[in-house]
Formats: C-alpha cells, sequence, structure tokens
C-alpha cells in the first residue's frame, strides 16, 4: 500500500501541531492558544509563523490555526487527531558550528610542492 502525498500533509497539518499543543490538553487551552497565535499572526511575529511537524517545520497561517480550532473542538475529530498526535515532533534541528575565522589567505597549498621541483615567482 503506498501513501498519498495527501496523507502526509493531513499529518504534518494536524491541530494539535499547528496549535503547537499537546493531545492531552483541555478545550480552555485550545482556545487560549489559538486565541494566542491568531493575535501573534496578526502582529506578523515571526514566532508565530512557523510550528514543528512529523515532516519538519511548516508555514503556520490565520486559516490553518482557525480550521484546527474548529477541528478540536469536534469531539469526535479530535479523537482521530489526537491518535495521529501522539507521533512527537522532532526537535529543532540543531544549529551549525560557527566557521572559524582565518587571518589572511595564508600560504599556496602547492607552495612546498612547487619549490621541491624548482618552480620559483617571478
Amino acid at each position: 500500500m503506498s501513501q498519498k502525498p495527501d496523507d502526509f500533509e493531513a499529518l504534518a497539518d494536524n491541530p494539535f501541531y499547528v496549535l503547537g499543543l499537546r493531545p492531552d490538553c483541555s478545550r480552555i487551552d485550545i482556545e487560549r492558544e489559538g486565541q494566542k497565535l491568531l493575535g501573534m499572526l496578526g502582529l506578523k511575529l515571526k514566532s508565530a509563523a512557523t510550528y514543528m511537524s512529523p515532516l519538519g517545520p511548516r508555514p503556520r497561517t490565520e486559516d490553518k490555526v482557525r480550521a484546527a480550532m474548529a477541528a478540536l473542538r469536534d469531539h469526535e475529530k479530535r479523537l482521530a487527531h489526537e491518535f495521529w498526535a501522539s507521533l512527537p515532533p522532532p526537535a529543532a534541528p540543531p544549529k551549525p558550528p560557527p566557521i572559524p575565522e582565518t587571518k589572511g589567505p595564508g600560504p599556496a597549498p602547492f607552495a612546498g610542492a612547487f619549490a621541491a621541483l624548482g618552480w620559483r615567482r617571478s
């Protein structure tokens, strides 16, 4: 049985991931977090622009937040989403180590080889 791309999109757009909540949260938590995210998105705050899903970071929009809140208000839909949200989202990717600074160009990589062959700069 092969997976369709839509199946993966549905997993990534799970309302619990969109809202950044755990499946055991209360209905009040859903409303509070949804309203907070809508306010942050309305202010164009960068911290609210993405969320983590099992497929990596995804864009968060006001429409996705509203749809997530609506889906979790429905008891039957919420049960299905709770099951799929039990997959933990991956941790944010680690930051790469800083690149060490160099001072000047340094010696040519083959300077020793050229000198051994008798080549000189003119």
